[in-house]
């Protein structure tokens, strides 16, 4: 059916933004196998690291030690004292946690935690994971899977069912980032390595990689880069990628997803709340996928002022796929002004977000967050469409929406949608 007028292609936009079901391709979640890796509920909601770094904002008196030597409920307590009651939530962190509280039905006039708290004690973890994936209209997460981290090494020893909607992607930071200390890691697990990058270690860490591969099936491999990774240069890092990334990444015909711009511990006394970013060179982009056009690169910067160069890197390379508004562009603001610029250059072969939870709660304010501003944008494009005389299908649109919240993904995989094939079987 055509769309008739403005108002009912808004109308339509939005709805279909909102109610189409997506897949979530960069996540710290987990399933339920994986145990205590899997976080929930309202404490670990409020001691997210966005939130720790907020409240030591407010807290000039509050020492580090005295904060880390608390609890975990005395830290949200504290937490939701000084940016909830003290303060009022505004901040993209504190919206998010108003959002979950509001969409899971708790009376937020009564500003009770304790009230709140009650209610995880009565749910289960699987029945809250389906809950909330319900609730977010997410249908797969994507999980980040570390073969270095001995206590997920033993889950996946575990051979658990594994849950559908959660699958895999290899994260293999140690292995470029700090081969000086992770070789021996690699050799505690068996594997016939030396710190000098010798022929037969470089062997053995392909061998690695396919080994964990062929354990968890991931979708991609994926690592977390510097602002001021360089390639090439003589290191060990960008060698492993070209002798053992890359190779098999074409061999075993899944992506190498690159999330740069990162700047470790800038305030180490704030743990895992003190990193922060940087620029970035976008020639290091562009000179690994157009050297390696047969392999399919994943990309996501951390600085806005990288994104209008990472989109005309991708117009010119189409095997990358930039993806999501990262960390610190997880703002209304950035992730409104950067949405349209990759509409603009790029249409719908981008992927506009991706959640990178680490709490499962999160799932249900990143994307509820983040479909209001894809539809807002998605609409004004359809809008000047129509201004110039087009006509859309609804059909047409629920195509697009359904490619940038998912399909653009599995299509650039070259692989089919697992859950659309589920449900197309039951």
């Amino acid at each position: 059916m055509a769309i008739q007028s403005k108002e009912e292609l808004i109308t339509f936009v939005k709805e279909t933004v909102t109610n189409t079901q997506v897949t979530d391709i960069h996540t710290h979640l987990f399933a339920e196998s994986f145990g205590d890796l899997l976080l929930w509920g309202v404490d670990d909601l409020l001691t997210y690291h966005y939130l720790v770094a907020e409240t030591f904002r407010f807290s000039p008196n509050l020492s580090y030690e005295a904060f880390w030597a608390m609890g975990k409920q005395e830290q949200a307590d504290l937490i939701w004292q000084t940016l909830f009651i003290d303060h009022s939530p505004y901040s993209e962190a504190c919206r998010g946690v108003v959002t979950v509280l509001n969409r899971l039905g708790f009376d937020l006039s009564t500003r009770d935690l304790a009230t709140y708290r009650e209610y995880y004690k009565g749910v289960s973890a699987q029945d809250y994971i389906s809950r909330i994936l319900e609730l977010a209209k997410v249908k797969t997460v994507v999980m980040t899977n570390d073969p270095f981290d001995s206590f997920e090494r033993e889950k996946w020893a575990q051979n658990h069912p594994q849950d559908p909607r959660f699958l895999a992607a290899l994260r293999i930071d140690p292995l470029l980032n700090a081969w000086d200390t992770s070789w021996s890691r690699l050799a505690e697990q068996g594997y016939k390595v030396t710190a000098d990058l010798s022929e037969t270690t470089l062997s053995e860490i392909r061998r690695f990689l396919k080994d964990w591969i062929a354990r968890i099936n991931p979708l991609y491999m994926a690592v977390s880069l510097p602002n001021d990774f360089a390639y090439p240069e003589d290191s060990a890092r960008v060698r492993i990628i070209d002798e053992c990334i890359v190779p098999v990444a074409r061999e075993v015909d899944i992506p190498f997803a690159m999330m740069i711009g990162v700047k470790r511990q800038v305030n180490p006394s704030l743990q895992s709340a003190g990193d922060s970013l940087g620029k970035s060179d976008i020639g290091t982009v562009e000179r690994i996928v157009s050297k390696y056009q047969d392999v399919k690169f994943l990309v996501t910067m951390l600085s806005r002022e990288n994104q209008h160069e990472l989109a005309v890197t991708a117009r010119k390379n189409r095997n990358l796929l930039i993806f999501g508004c990262w960390w610190f562009l997880n703002n209304p603001s950035l992730i409104e002004e950067i949405t349209r610029m990759r509409f603009e250059l790029l249409g719908g072969s981008m992927i506009p977000q991706h959640s990178d939870c680490r709490i499962l709660d999160q799932l249900l304010y990143k994307w509820d967050h983040s479909r209001e501003i894809i539809a807002k944008v998605l609409s004004e494009k359809y809008v000047d469409l129509f201004s110039a005389g087009w006509r859309l299908e609804e059909e047409e649109i629920r195509r697009d929406v359904d490619d940038l919240l998912g399909g653009t993904f599995w299509k650039f995989l070259g692989k089919p949608d697992p859950m659309v094939i589920a449900s197309v079987g039951k």
